[in-house]
């Protein structure tokens, strides 16, 4: 049954007391009849979701289907519940908005890029789990970002999503009000994938705070947009104040993500790898191969994270 909510941030007993389940923030749903997941393609009335979705312990999103796809795969292999070659069917194949994957515990999901396209999945996806019956579930963001005094190819664990001027919080306006939501991230599970790092020992990774912002050029400072009305020393200015606030990548997704979650009870992290340092440009000039290496690494240390938490490792 839903439950609704009166404050926008949770007591520490109410968080504690919802760790284990899904908290549905909405109590008009408990009305419903049928809940049509409609960008899923995915419906109460029309699929068990506890038959297809009940042992899910484990989401990972990121904003390419195939990427998420390739993940699976990946994680499957690694846990060894499928083997090279194998298929794995979109469980939202009935659209083309997201893609979805599952293998095990583990459910693999896309997100597409910026705010409202991942604030729309998450609201489905969040459902879902709710509607399954899930528990104790972890949900990851891997993805890119470009990096702040970082080498390219370094890892980010977030440590707080901080929007455009360094502060921890999303702000949304709804029915024509201002609502401001923690960006707050589960701090142990940070400090859980910072020892899994240490452990495999492949790349590095920092955690750090990760800056959200609305667009891809001109929120993130770059000069190489259609348009751009400042200057390349007001850019470097505004990238080390970020830096010195702690930011050490930007992204377009995080704050929503964090917001969510926390109003969920879901425990969550955002790990990213930077495809290059904005320090010294704007453009990302890797070859194709070595950015493949690199959006290979969130998926290696999640998934070692995931191993060790089912005893695989």
């Amino acid at each position: 049954m839903a439950s609704g909510v009166s404050n926008e941030k949770k007591t520490d007993d109410e968080q504690s007391s919802k760790e284990n389940f899904i908290c549905l923030c909405n109590p008009h749903l408990e009305k419903m009849k049928e809940d049509i997941l409609y960008h899923f393609a995915l419906g109460t009335g029309t699929h068990d979701f506890p038959a297809l979705f009940g042992d899910v312990k484990f989401v990972c999103v990121g904003g390419s289907p195939s990427r998420m796809k390739s993940f699976i795969a990946y994680i499957a292999e690694e846990l060894g519940l499928g083997s090279p070659g194998s298929d794995y069917p979109n469980i939202c194949a009935g659209t083309d908005r997201y893609a979805m994957y599952k293998v095990g515990p583990v459910l693999s999901v896309s997100h597409g890029m910026g705010i409202p396209s991942i604030s729309i999945m998450l609201h489905e996806l969040i459902k879902l789990l709710h509607h399954a019956k899930c528990s104790n579930i972890t949900i990851i963001r891997i993805g890119t970002s470009g990096g702040i005094g970082l080498e390219p190819g370094s890892v980010v664990i977030t440590r707080q999503s901080v929007d455009a001027t360094f502060k921890p919080q999303f702000e949304q306006v709804i029915l024509g009000k201002t609502v401001i939501r923690s960006t707050d991230l589960d701090e142990q599970l940070a400090k859980e994938l910072m020892q899994c790092s240490k452990e495999i020992n492949q790349f590095n990774t920092v955690v750090g705070n990760t800056m959200c912002t609305l667009d891809f050029y001109e929120g993130q400072g770059r000069l190489d947009g259609a348009i751009c009305l400042y200057n390349e020393e007001e850019k470097l200015q505004y990238l080390k104040e970020a830096y010195d606030a702690g930011v050490r990548n930007i992204e377009m997704e995080s704050s929503v993500f964090a917001a969510m979650c926390n109003l969920s009870g879901v425990k969550a992290a955002v790990v990213c790898v930077t495809l290059l340092n904005r320090l010294e440009g704007d453009q990302i000039s890797s070859s194709h191969d070595v950015l493949v290496e690199y959006q290979q690494r969130p998926q290696k240390l999640v998934g070692y994270f995931i191993k060790k938490r089912l005893a695989k490792v």
